[in-house]
This record gives structure tokens, sequence and C-alpha cells, in this order.
């Protein structure tokens, strides 16, 4: 059963979905390679740590703390984020085209590899965002948290890419094809947690069947 439903993840019938917008232009920002945006968070978690450290704004130390504090806050974030917003309830046809268009199509269209992931525009603009608003709330300590966020972003997308584009591996990974598979194809309701299955098992979304 649990190899089944974790192969349904990557062998979807149609590998490219339709046009979500008539503006060629909007239509080509809904589409990019996954290295893209993932590129873009490493090289800029990594440029933020260096500079904080060599500027002295913080040190090594309070870097690896708060490198480890953003990481786990990102997990938090990706499973209420998918929980409370991607799989909002459409009680209006507003609602249901934003659902739809933010995560809907993904559902009809798993192995889409294209629409994994946000425009690299969005991404740096939503970086360049949380900078100045975390900056604002914590002082120095954004040179070691914002990095350890978006360095968790990029493992999110990276692993759900390869949930997706890749068959399961015969390794201790292989939970992660399973767990999301479950929610693909079996409970839609459950099984939140792409890069982790921690925040289903504390808010109890832990997929129902074995």
């Amino acid at each position: 059963m649990a190899t089944t439903i974790s192969q349904e993840v990557y062998s979807s019938k149609s590998k490219r979905n339709q046009k979500l917008f008539n503006n060629p232009l909007l239509e080509r920002l809904t589409r990019t390679h996954i290295s893209v945006p993932v590129s873009i968070f490493i090289i800029v978690a990594a440029g933020l740590v260096y500079y904080g450290v060599s500027e002295g704004f913080i040190s090594a130390l309070h870097v690896s703390i708060a490198f480890f504090v953003g990481l786990l806050a990102f997990t938090w974030v990706e499973y209420a984020t998918h929980r409370y917003i991607f799989h909002m309830v459409t009680s209006t046809k507003f609602r249901e085209s934003i659902q739809y268009k933010f995560h809907g199509v993904h559902h009809d269209y798993p192995k889409d590899k294209f629409r994994l992931a946000m425009p690299p525009v969005v991404s740096v603009l939503i970086v360049i965002a949380l900078f100045f608003l975390f900056r604002l709330v914590m002082g120095s300590w954004v040179f070691g948290f914002l990095p350890g966020f978006i360095t968790g972003y990029a493992l999110y997308l990276f692993v759900h890419y390869s949930v997706h584009a890749f068959r399961v591996p015969k390794n201790f990974l292989r939970i992660l094809w399973i767990h999301h598979g479950i929610h693909h194809h079996k409970e839609h309701d459950r099984a939140f947690g792409v890069s982790s299955p921690l925040w289903d098992f504390i808010y109890r979304t832990m997929p129902r069947k074995s």
C-alpha cells in the first residue's frame, strides 16, 4: 500500500497543465525551474551569514543558534501555509479561484515540474521583505535567522521537487515520498508537512491509514 501511494506522486498521466492566465507574461511567471529559486536562496543565505559575521553584526555562535531557530521556524510556516492557505475553505468563487491558482492546480497536475516553486522575481521580493521585517523585529539576529529560514525553504523546494520527479528511494528518505503521496492521493486533509512530518505529528494530522 505505502509503495503504491508513493509511486503515484510521480506517475501522474499529465506532466504539464493548462494555462492559468491569458496574459502571456503572467503565465510565463507561473513557471520556473526548481534550480533557480533554490540557487537564489542558498546564495543569499550564505551571503547574509558571511556579511553579518565579517562585519561584526553577529558572532559565529549566535549565527549557529539563530540559523537553527530560523530553519525550525520555516518548517512550521511550511506546514501552516500548506494547511490553512493552500487548503483554505473555498466558500466563494473568488477563494476557489485563488486556492486553485495557489495549490489546487498542483493537485490536478502533480508531475508538472515547472509549477513546484514561486517565480524567481516573487522569491527575491519576499526575501527582501522578510529581511527588513526580521531586521526590525530581531535586529542583528536576522543575519542568522533569515539564512536558516530561507535555507529551510530551499530544502522544502528540493524535497518537494524530488518527491514528484524521482522514484522512491530505498532508504530512510522514502518516508517523505510516502507521506506526501498519502496527502495527494488518499487524505487531502492530512500529511501537510513536505520536508518533515514533525508538525503533522505535533498537531495530530498524521495520516489515519497505515
